[in-house]
């Protein structure tokens, strides 16, 4: 696993290095569109996405086909390239689609070639004239309507060059910011997290294969298992609440206004003790740093974890919600660990 994890680190960070070398090299026009689309082709081999993989390869080499057409599946293909068109059937209403197969090369040499012959189909510098002043004398007709197709042509090869161009700056600059923000991301986390697990290890390493099961949990894609992460943090907490502060006899307290209020104690009372233990530390500087001088919000901050626990055990739950509702108990954790 951890060598798995090792060479995934190396791929995502050759990959954010690749899409800043595409960008540049498009940005700069530095090396030809072919060999960027060969470049891009790798970065999506690198983050295992197979699709863009053959989109870019094709994209440099040509799209596929066979004696009956294009495949269903180059179709597709070609339609998340943005190569389909459409136009109307000749006399009719009806809306036929299109896809040109053409590789980037093939564009590059056709604008090159539409562009020689342009020149030549220039018309000569030519004096017509007669010795008989009541000849009327015509110009020849010249190469106009050539050169007409031509420019159309030249503009249409532009057109997709710029397609495709465009297609690939925007795919290398989604995947460098996505990469980016998702390492940033696992680098507070992780930061965040090793100094909070070296903390459990410390006073509840009996808790460890706890968040070993979230973890694995999480990873999964079955959404019975995202529940049960959800679960786990329930379990978790009460198990940090029996460590701390045991269930013990109700306590009495004095409210600022003087008047007393009984803490219920018990064994199923988690969040009361929590915020009992939490109060008891009320003196500390690390308290007035991370609680500040209200006890309501930790006390809302433990109650939402435990609601969210509880969704988890009797709902269904995406995994985005696991997701916040694990970080949401791990900084809370962190933070009464850290009384």
């Amino acid at each position: 696993m951890e060598n798995f994890d090792f060479k995934e680190n190396i791929n995502i960070k050759e990959a954010i290095a690749l899409c800043q070398e595409v960008l540049g090299d498009i940005e700069l026009s530095r090396i030809p569109l072919t060999n960027i689309a060969l470049k891009t082709s790798r970065i999506a081999r690198l983050l295992n996405e197979i699709e863009y993989q053959k989109i870019f390869s094709y994209e440099a080499g040509g799209y596929p086909s066979n004696p009956d057409g294009i495949d269903s599946e180059t179709w597709s293909l070609m339609t998340k390239a943005n190569r389909i068109y459409q136009k109307k059937k000749a006399g009719t209403t009806e809306i036929e689609s299109f896809g040109y197969r053409n590789s980037i090369l093939e564009f590059e040499n056709l604008l090159d070639a539409y562009k020689q012959r342009i020149d030549a189909a220039r018309d000569p510098d030519i004096s017509v004239s007669s010795a008989n002043p009541n000849q009327r004398v015509l110009l020849p007709v010249g190469n106009k309507d050539e050169r007409a197709s031509l420019i159309s042509n030249i503009s249409l090869t532009s057109s997709r060059l710029s397609e495709r161009r465009n297609f690939i700056y925007q795919y290398a600059l989604s995947k460098y910011n996505e990469l980016r923000f998702s390492t940033i991301n696992e680098n507070i986390f992780e930061r965040y997290s090793s100094g909070f697990l070296d903390k459990v290890e410390r006073i509840l390493p009996e808790e460890l294969p706890k968040f070993t099961a979230i973890y694995s949990n999480l990873d999964s894609d079955n959404p019975e298992d995202w529940a049960n992460a959800v679960h786990s943090c329930r379990r978790l907490l009460q198990s940090v609440a029996d460590k701390l502060i045991p269930p013990t006899e109700d306590r009495i307290i004095t409210l600022e206004n003087g008047k007393e209020k009984t803490i219920q104690m018990g064994k199923d009372k988690h969040i009361n003790r929590l915020i009992y233990y939490i109060e008891t530390k009320s003196s500390s500087d690390r308290f007035k740093e991370l609680i500040g001088s209200d006890l309501t919000q930790i006390g809302e901050r433990i109650d939402s974890v435990f609601q969210a626990s509880q969704k988890g055990s009797h709902s269904s739950i995406k995994r985005d919600e696991a997701d916040r509702y694990v970080i949401h108990t791990f900084l809370l954790l962190g933070d009464i660990l850290s009384l």
